[in-house]
């Protein structure tokens, strides 16, 4: 109980001074806004939130890459973020919190430059297995979001309308299914397993029991190889365990980068009794 009491008057007691802690979000095929918008609100409560727009479907760095016909692969992306961080940032160590194929980019960052990271969650990583599954590509190619939708929710029914009418018109957009279909080509095929034996950090992967598009059999056994490594398995959750189950998410992902002694399986007190990081400069 005096534990409990500490940890309601930490929250209301006036703050020394300290930066908060600096969050980078790296998204998958979803771009930015789309694969974090139940997550930032929450999460900038705690930490200083960066989210690079490493990949924009329709925008003009991406385009133009596109007609100098060259590809844009991981380690372009790894690269951008490199200079995103090195140059205008600049508040190193920082937390990574990815999701898919922004979990290739997470591993290869934290692989090239590993004391740039301090901790590192892969929420249903990609380029862990011998072949990709790729549903979410028949919605797209058939000019059909609720294809699209379906292959990454396990309930679709559920799902935002916001975000079905969000697709439904961008899948109108010539120039936006250009920009996807070029990152999936360029993407697809890059595998990081064998980097994660690599990654000192504490790392806690998080696979969705439903997932379509990565196995979560493969994920689990990814998990094992990682030397600092905890694993989770979501029941009744899809591709996009943040959006489905962001209640959870949200406030794991806080007691996984803030806690001395973190936990893929923590109490339910240990979820709802924290407070915000600080980094005392």
């Amino acid at each position: 109980m005096a534990a409990t009491w500490k940890s309601w008057f930490e929250r209301i007691r006036p703050r020394s001074y300290g930066r908060k802690a600096p969050l980078i979000l790296l998204n998958g095929l979803a771009e930015q806004a789309e694969s974090w918008y139940r997550n930032v609100r929450y999460w900038d409560r705690y930490f200083d939130i960066l989210t690079p727009n490493l990949i924009a479907y329709e925008g003009d760095a991406l385009h133009r890459r596109i007609k100098e016909g060259l590809p844009i692969t991981v380690d372009y992306l790894v690269e951008k973020l490199h200079t995103y961080l090195d140059q205008y940032v600049q508040t190193p160590p920082y937390h990574i919190v990815s999701s898919s194929l922004g979990g290739k980019v997470a591993v290869e960052f934290a692989h090239k430059y590993p004391e740039l990271v301090s901790r590192l969650i892969l929420i249903c990583p990609s380029g862990m297995g011998d072949e990709e599954r790729l549903p979410i590509m028949e919605g797209v190619k058939h000019n059909d979001h609720k294809k699209l939708i379906a292959s990454v929710f396990h309930r679709p029914r559920k799902v935002d309308r916001e975000l079905l009418r969000y697709y439904q018109s961008r899948f109108q957009s010539r120039r936006w299914k250009m920009g996807m279909l070029k990152v999936v080509k360029g993407t697809n095929d890059h595998l990081v397993r064998s980097k994660l034996p690599n990654l000192k950090m504490l790392t806690l992967f998080i696979s969705g029991q439903n997932d379509r598009i990565v196995d979560p059999m493969v994920g689990m056994n990814a998990a094992a190889e990682l030397p600092e490594g905890h694993y989770l398995s979501i029941p009744n959750c899809g591709h996009a365990p943040q959006i489905e189950k962001s209640w959870l998410i949200n406030r794991l992902v806080v007691h996984f980068l803030t806690s001395p002694r973190p936990s893929s399986h923590p109490r339910f007190t240990q979820l709802i009794l924290h407070k915000p990081s600080r980094v005392v400069t």
